[in-house]
């Protein structure tokens, strides 16, 4: 299966679709993301806080497949923000995955009480001129965030990581970072399987012949979001990277835009007060 790439705003290419691994266990990790691979995933998107890193790093060093050939993200915790405590949670999340050189690195949280994710974007600065990263950004960064770190530091995030998916679309955090050139990329793109039931979502699978899953995906991708859905079921893989062969007409992808429910639809935590730091 072949994934396209969208190109950030350094020039690297990023696949459209990856595989998450958020609550997989570690010890499960490996199997995981090897089935992926072989279904032709090329990008797998994990963080310091999933304690999974070392799974996906075993995947990556058993596959045949040259360095080039795939695209890793990884996050920092809430608790190692700072300038220094970030470059040195760096080093652990690089030697855990048994890479030399990560593609994307992001801060997974503002965690706007600590006030250090401007320091930690230094930090951020300081590993993409220094090679041990290609690519760096962001996750759950609203407005405001972003308007200060642009403001403030040199470099402007490739990604915006953020929850979005049919009932809760952020649609002015998107805009923003349309207008930065920020690419958006959707964690908890189906909802976790809540959006799947609508019937609109329904009524479209079955019009196209294709599972509801894959209607929400294609819905993304069309949007110009990168997307990072979750399984452990390799047929559950397979569908949901098979995106490429059918496409949604205007008054589809219009009817889907029309289940936004704003706050109501939230299901992860609020960026403005999520505080946790993500150690165990």
């Amino acid at each position: 299966m072949s994934v396209p790439s969208l190109t950030l705003n350094n020039g690297v290419q990023i696949p459209q679709v990856g595989l998450g691994v958020f609550q997989v266990p570690d010890v499960e990790t490996q199997d995981n993301v090897r089935s992926a691979l072989e279904l032709g995933y090329r990008h797998v998107d994990t963080a310091a806080a999933y304690y999974n890193e070392a799974g996906v790093g075993a995947a990556l060093a058993e596959s045949a497949l040259d360095r080039g050939d795939y695209f890793v993200t990884t996050k920092l915790r809430n608790g190692d923000q700072g300038h220094d405590s970030a470059l040195a949670a760096f080093e652990d999340s690089r030697r855990a995955l048994g890479l030399d050189v990560v593609d994307l690195y992001l801060i997974h949280w503002p965690s706007p009480a600590q006030d250090k994710y401007v320091e930690t974007w230094k930090a951020f600065e300081k590993l993409l001129g220094d090679g041990r990263v290609r690519s760096i950004g962001v996750s759950n960064f609203l407005v405001e965030h972003l308007d200060r770190l642009v403001e403030e530091t040199d470099v402007v995030p490739v990604v915006n990581q953020i929850e979005v998916h049919p009932t809760f679309q952020q649609r002015e955090v998107q805009e923003r970072c349309r207008e930065l050139g920020i690419v958006v990329e959707a964690y908890s793109p189906l909802g976790q399987g809540g959006d799947l039931e609508d019937p609109a979502i329904v009524e479209i699978a079955e019009q196209l012949g294709v599972t509801p899953a894959q209607v929400v995906l294609r819905w993304h991708v069309q949007q110009g979001r990168v997307v990072i859905p979750k399984s452990k079921s390799p047929e559950r893989q397979a569908t949901n990277i098979d995106l490429f062969s059918f496409e949604l007409s205007d008054e589809q992808m219009d009817r889907i835009d029309g289940l936004e429910q704003g706050e109501a639809g939230r299901i992860g935590a609020d960026p403005r007060t999520a505080e946790f730091t993500q150690f165990r």
